[in-house]
């Protein structure tokens, strides 16, 4: 269990010219076209005698700013809202304001329970060393999906017991959760959530 779904606010360590925060509260979030605005966090600073503050910081989001959610998967800034947890990494340059404001370089938003589709499809290929795994007619690159797969994806054979992606061949029939977001490039490709064999 990470310490955002036992509400325990992180705190910032720094690493170069870079801060990174992790489970940070979202206070507030502005944005007037859903992909630049900023978020307002707040984030535990220890004090003497095991005292413990809850600082803020207002992290200003640019178009160069990567928003994704915990599983890797491309998000707006409409997504972030008050309530959720994020991890971030930002600026060491800060304002003197009062919160102090500075750039965001990346915004993970950690959801609670991915949206998902399903795809059933025939395996076309699978690229065990770059952690890809392609569905459809294998003859066809535009009658494809292409599914990045983390170490999060969780892939199971027909009894349900994990698997790795070697194990899957071509031609087998899978059942695949995976993000809703697709690129637009061909073949479209997706993130795997669960994998099963059919």
């Amino acid at each position: 269990m990470n310490e955002a779904s036992t509400g325990k606010r992180g705190s910032i360590s720094k690493t170069g010219s870079i801060l990174r925060i992790e489970n940070a509260l979202v206070e507030d979030m502005y944005t007037s076209n859903s992909r630049t605005g900023y978020i307002l966090v707040s984030y535990a600073t220890p004090g003497q005698n095991d005292m413990v503050y809850i600082d803020l910081l207002r992290l200003n989001v640019g178009w160069d700013t990567i928003l994704i959610n915990q599983f890797g998967d491309p998000i707006s800034l409409c997504n972030i809202r008050k309530g959720r947890w994020v991890n971030a990494e930002f600026s060491a340059a800060m304002t003197r304001s009062i919160p102090p404001q500075s750039r965001a370089y990346r915004v993970v938003a950690i959801v609670q329970k991915p949206l998902f589709r399903v795809t059933i499809d025939r395996v076309a290929s699978v690229d065990v060393e770059n952690g890809l795994l392609n569905t459809g007619d294998p003859n066809n690159e535009l009658d494809q999906v292409r599914f990045a797969i983390s170490p999060a994806t969780e892939i199971q054979d027909k009894s349900g017991n994990i698997i790795p992606l070697s194990s899957l061949k071509t031609g087998q029939m899978v059942r695949i959760e995976h993000a809703n977001f697709q690129t637009a490039s061909i073949p479209p490709q997706s993130t795997a959530y669960r994998i099963k064999l059919m």
